[in-house]
């Protein structure tokens, strides 16, 4: 099970921290990704992380955004950065490749005045 945390309203420039916190004993083995959802678009991954820590972006947030993830703790966080109004969607996170077993509810992020 994953569950996400940590979206809102923010304005234009503003930053977020999301967590995704995942439950069993295996986390630290998974290669991990955010995706996100804008209304009438489909599911784009973001950000992605392996299990040993090498990350990769998305061109439209490179810069912006920041993945990382703390084994211990069975978190997978995503730092975002600089928000433009584009960036208003609903955040998940999954495996990467992801398992349709884990698609949970997601975290709103909204960016507007």
């Amino acid at each position: 099970q994953l569950v996400e945390s940590g979206g809102g309203l923010v304005q234009p420039g503003g930053s977020l921290r999301l967590s995704c916190v995942a439950s069993g004993n295996a986390f630290r083995f998974y290669h991990m990704g955010w995706y996100r959802q804008a209304p009438g678009k489909q599911r784009e991954l973001v950000a992605a992380i392996t299990s040993g820590g090498s990350t990769n972006y998305a061109d439209s947030v490179k810069g912006r955004f920041t993945i990382s993830r703390d084994n211990a703790k069975n978190t997978v966080y995503l730092q975002v950065n600089i928000l433009r109004p584009e960036d208003t969607a609903v955040y998940y996170c999954n495996t990467n490749p992801p398992d349709r077993e884990y698609w949970g509810q997601g975290t709103q992020v909204t960016v507007s005045l």
